[in-house]
C-alpha cells in the first residue's frame, strides 16, 4: 500500500472547508483537493487521483451517499477508501455508512489539530 498523500475533500460549507484544508495541508502535510459539491467531486476526482476521499454526508444536490456511489462507479476511483464526515453519528447511521462500503466515519465537529492524525490512523487500518 502506498503512502497517503492526496485527499479529495468534499464539503459544501466554506468555513468547514477552510478549517479542514488547513488541518490537512498545514498540520498533516497532505495534498488536498476541496470540492464544494458531489457533482464537482465526480468531475474533478479522476484527474486528481486521490488516495482517500473525505466526504460530507449532508450536502445540497448530491448528498454524501449519492456522491459515494457515483465515485465508486468511476474506474479510477472504484477502490479508493472513503471516510464520511458527519454530525449524524448514531450507531445505526454509522452502520449504514459502513454498509455502503465506507472505511470509517469521522464525527463533526472534528478537532482540526488531530484531524490529520485521525485520518492517518484510519488509513492504516486494514482495507482492501
Amino acid at each position: 500500500m502506498s503512502a497517503l498523500q492526496r485527499i479529495l475533500y468534499v464539503e459544501d460549507e466554506p468555513d468547514i472547508q477552510a478549517v479542514a484544508r488547513i488541518a490537512l495541508e498545514m498540520v498533516g502535510g497532505f495534498q488536498v483537493l476541496v470540492c464544494s459539491s458531489g457533482e464537482q467531486a465526480v468531475r474533478e476526482a479522476p484527474a486528481f487521483g486521490p488516495d482517500l476521499v473525505l466526504l460530507d454526508v449532508m450536502m445540497p444536490g448530491m448528498d454524501g451517499p449519492s456522491t459515494f456511489m457515483a465515485l465508486r462507479a468511476l474506474p479510477a476511483l472504484d477502490r479508493v477508501p472513503v471516510i464520511f464526515m458527519t454530525a449524524k453519528v448514531q450507531p445505526q447511521e454509522v452502520l449504514h455508512y459502513k454498509a455502503l462500503g465506507a472505511l470509517a466515519v469521522i464525527p463533526k465537529p472534528f478537532d482540526p489539530m488531530t484531524l490529520a492524525a485521525q485520518v492517518r490512523g484510519l488509513w492504516g487500518e486494514p482495507h482492501d
